[in-house]
């Protein structure tokens, strides 16, 4: 039986987003880490076995938004460290929803498919925790755990953080899962793939050539 999942999705307020997006002007950069959050929550809404969504941000306005579209919201808690305001979150989780399954997933996904995210959440080891690792094999876009045993380690060469921590990587073919925007490149990678909506019409107005 796969498990249900509450994926926690950490989104910082779009002012502060994509700051090493070099070349593009800070409008630019904030309508892409505003569209990037869409598209990636939109994504997991549509996900089988995902039955929750908590947004973790101290974005007021946009946590309006992103309830709008069907997702729970929590403040971020701690802006200085991602992986404590993701406990944080995991623990008002348990509390909402203690029948659920906990998933970390970067805001920054805009080609991300509900198939593939499925694909994922199915093939996670229940027991323990479980984490995918970036395009580049060096980051991490998607850590789970059991509440219990629930200890994130996204940050420089996370996926070497989680290896040692014990969590299991899933080696699965899942490209838009795997790739997170940090730059332009990445945004050239995931427009290739094909983004969201959202990211659609921010991208449509870049010259990236």
């Amino acid at each position: 039986m796969v498990s249900s999942y509450v994926v926690i999705v950490p989104v910082k307020p779009p002012a502060l987003g994509k700051s090493r997006l070099v070349g593009l002007d800070d409008a630019r950069r904030r309508g892409l880490a505003r569209a990037f959050a869409l598209d990636t929550v939109t994504a997991c809404l549509a996900a089988e076995h995902v039955a929750q969504v908590l947004v973790a941000t101290d974005d007021a306005s946009f946590a309006r938004e992103l309830g709008d579209l069907g997702c729970a919201t929590v403040p971020d808690g701690d802006t200085t460290d991602l992986n404590s305001a993701l406990r944080q979150a995991a623990a008002e989780a348990l509390r909402r929803w203690p029948e659920l399954t906990p998933a970390a997933l970067l805001a920054d996904l805009p080609a991300l498919r509900a198939g593939e995210l499925d694909r994922a959440l199915a093939s996670f080891d229940a027991q323990g925790p479980s984490f995918v690792a970036d395009a580049d094999g060096v980051g991490t876009t998607m850590y789970t755990a059991p509440y219990d045993q629930f200890d994130p380690q996204f940050g420089p060469d996370s996926r070497h953080a989680h290896r040692v921590s014990g969590a299991l990587e899933l080696g699965l073919d899942l490209p838009s899962l795997r790739r997170d925007v940090d730059d332009v490149d990445g945004l050239r990678a995931a427009i290739a793939l094909g983004v969201g909506a959202a990211s659609q019409v921010v991208a449509a107005e870049l010259d990236l050539t």
